[in-house]
């Protein structure tokens, strides 16, 4: 591994003359995203400014990594920072200087950025609270770390078709999305997983197709290898619209998938792949304080808790950072966690650290609307078609004077365009970008998704119910917000009792 590390600190000569010659106007905006993805960053949609995604396994932000992030906002000067669904950070409008610079010093904190991006093994999710959550099936958090370790491998020695993403989940929540990624492992009450593969969200998704059960855990570096395998095998190189491993369900048919995978499976149990893995429980104490509230949650170790954080749209003052890094430095066993609905979590808390870490976190959302989820949206994203932060801060300011009660809206999930960052495929409401026409112009608008789910054993994409402009949308969600509490309930149990009620409001708008 340290042979690796080395040779992707080397990789980084590289990147500066490729990032120099871009900024000078010698490589163009889509030659330089073919090379600089696969570090991490891309140029933003101006062409002249960076993001830089900084890869955090299992979204793992310990003491550490969190005061590397708090340092470089403050010398650099960073006013943008975003918690991606992936369980990532991303840095924004970072200089040709900054972000070369930011790169090394993200090595030299132990943070590799290295196929952040670009057709490379991703970030590598976990559930959040894996470890500490209670009624977990068991931790997952040391398998997605070995996992990532084994995938950087791969960085260096294969060229896939696209990108490859790999999840664990610890629960049927499914937060993580397993049963339904390139490559998902989720957690059974018995210490086992079941494997599905070849999913995915984004145009044209997929329900990944189970291709084993009751797998041990040292054994999931096997079925890694044979998932490579797999789709350097059939994976399409001719066409990248083509080259996500869901397609090679259109092309083999689920259960050709399904024996292809297994054969390569068959392949891979030819090599040492056996992993043995050091679990380390939390051994910490409370001290006897009792806390609740919307955004605390008991752990599983008794007397210990851990307290939610969510700014709109994942996006957090950047002060926060340093903020929060002061309150928790002397904590013990405490570390930040980032969920893939864009929240982070201060998990190992006593109850008299807990009330610290909300005193710090107080601007926090107040409800479950206020979670809401956004990409980072076109005026950053170079294929996004709309600013989906500037929509929900839109939503929000409409629906906020009517100070409806938790649970009158949904948590939504809003993507500028197809490619579902935003995750608006699974959400009880979502939206993707695009244009309706209205007397022959093209109009900003949004796709309405209805009804979806990550839940295991209930998954389902939400359906398509139509286009609604982007500026009815202020309108279409208070209309909404005055339904529900005019029948004194929440969104999930108003849909439930009849969605056609859902469809006469949106009718108006669609």
């Amino acid at each position: 591994m340290e042979q690796l590390l080395q040779e992707f600190k080397g990789d980084l000569t590289e990147f500066r003359e490729m990032t120099k010659k871009f900024y000078a106007g010698e490589v163009s905006k889509k030659d330089y995203k073919g090379f600089s993805g696969g570090f991490g960053s891309y140029a933003q949609r101006d062409g002249k400014t960076s993001m830089l995604r900084l890869r955090l396994p299992g979204g793992r932000l310990t003491k550490e990594k969190l005061k590397f992030v708090a340092d470089v906002i403050e010398e650099y000067k960073i006013k943008k920072v975003h918690f991606t669904t992936c369980q990532t950070i991303q840095l924004h409008d970072l200089s040709e200087k900054d972000v070369c610079q930011i790169m090394e010093k993200a090595f030299d904190a132990g943070i590799i950025t290295r196929g952040g991006g670009g057709d490379f093994p991703r970030n590598v999710m976990a559930s959040p609270l894996s470890g500490v959550e209670a009624g977990e099936c068991f931790d997952v958090m040391p398998y997605a770390m070995a996992a990532s370790d084994y995938l950087l491998h791969f960085i260096k020695t294969v060229k896939m078709p696209r990108k490859l993403k790999v999840g664990f989940s610890n629960s049927p929540a499914n937060e993580t999305h397993v049963t339904f990624r390139d490559l998902g492992f989720a957690a059974r009450e018995d210490g086992t997983f079941d494997v599905y593969s070849a999913g995915g969200l984004g145009r044209n998704p997929m329900m990944g197709v189970q291709v084993a059960s009751h797998v041990q855990p040292s054994e999931i570096l096997y079925y890694i290898k044979a998932m490579v395998d797999t789709f350097l095998a059939h994976g399409n190189y001719e066409n990248r619209g083509k080259a996500r491993t869901r397609y090679m369900q259109e092309t083999l048919g689920a259960e050709g998938y399904r024996a292809a995978y297994l054969e390569m499976l068959e392949k891979a149990r030819g090599e040492d792949l056996e992993l043995s893995v050091q679990e380390n429980p939390v051994k910490k104490s409370g001290d006897g304080t009792h806390l609740s509230g919307r955004r605390v949650i008991a752990q599983k170790q008794n007397g210990l808790y851990a307290v939610s954080y969510h700014q709109v749209g994942g996006v957090p003052e950047t002060a926060k950072f340093a903020e929060l890094y002061a309150v928790i430095e002397s904590m013990e066993d405490v570390e930040v966690r980032i969920g893939p609905d864009e929240q982070i979590y201060i998990i190992n808390l006593t109850g008299e650290e807990a009330e610290k870490v909300l005193s710090v976190t107080a601007d926090s959302a107040r409800t479950l609307f206020e979670t809401s989820v956004a990409c980072i949206g076109s005026t950053i994203c170079q294929i996004g078609l709309r600013d989906s932060q500037s929509v929900l801060k839109s939503i929000f300011e409409e629906v906020e004077q009517y100070h409806f009660a938790d649970g009158v809206l949904p948590r939504i999930h809003i993507s500028g365009c197809t490619s579902s960052c935003g995750t608006h495929q699974i959400g009880a409401l979502g939206f993707h970008g695009g244009v309706k026409r209205v007397d022959g112009t093209a109009e900003p608008a949004f796709t309405l998704h209805v009804n979806g789910s990550a839940r295991e054993g209930g998954e389902r994409f939400a359906e398509e119910w139509g286009l609604i402009l982007q500026r009815d949308m202020p309108a279409f969600f208070t209309e909404l917000g005055q339904a529900v509490e005019a029948e004194h309930t929440t969104y999930e149990k108003w849909f439930a009792a009849g969605p056609e009620k859902l469809r006469k409001i949106a009718e108006k708008y669609l």
